[in-house]
């Protein structure tokens, strides 16, 4: 719950307060459970509401624009990339702690809206429709955030999978 809680939040003492208000929203709403998930899957539920709920309060980020990090495109609508070629495979780059730790730098520099969904699709593996109701917004725009964030985290990432260091 706090691994949860901390990718949403990206604060230590923020996430504790979620999980610690999830926890206590569990022991209240217990009684009301209906079985028709798993008790883990409703636990973490509550903990991204939790989470949704503190970084709607805070509001402490200015929301970027996300338009630098989204390819390019020529006169034909063809994207404009350059080529690389990486020495090393995907696997062997995920696998090094150093790299991890900079994926998930790399994710949280994206703008929130970005990030959430990302995280709830990709990290958390939740469906697009229960990310759509979780947030509020409708599968269509899941889909388009999942993309630019997708997008954006590549041009992010790129330089490392190039060997650059960054």
């Amino acid at each position: 719950m706090m691994a949860v809680a901390r990718r949403l939040v990206g604060d230590e003492a923020l996430a504790q307060d979620c999980v610690q208000n999830a926890f206590a929203d569990v022991f209240r709403g217990l009684d009301g459970f209906e079985e028709r998930s798993r008790l883990s899957t409703w636990m973490h539920r509550i903990v991204v509401n939790q989470g949704l709920m503190a970084l709607r309060k805070q509001k402490r980020l200015q929301e970027i624009s996300i338009d630098d990090l989204l390819p390019a495109f020529d006169q034909n609508r063809c994207r404009i990339e350059e080529q690389w070629i990486s020495a090393e495979t995907p696997e062997s780059l995920m696998q090094r702690d150093q790299t991890k730790d900079v994926v998930l730098s790399k994710i949280a520099s994206l703008p929130e809206n970005y990030r959430i969904v990302l995280l709830l699709r990709d990290i958390e593996e939740m469906s697009t429709s229960d990310v759509a109701q979780t947030l509020q917004i409708s599968e269509s725009n899941v889909k388009v955030r999942l993309h630019r964030a997708r997008s954006a985290l590549k041009m992010l990432l790129e330089p490392l999978l190039r060997g650059e260091t960054s």
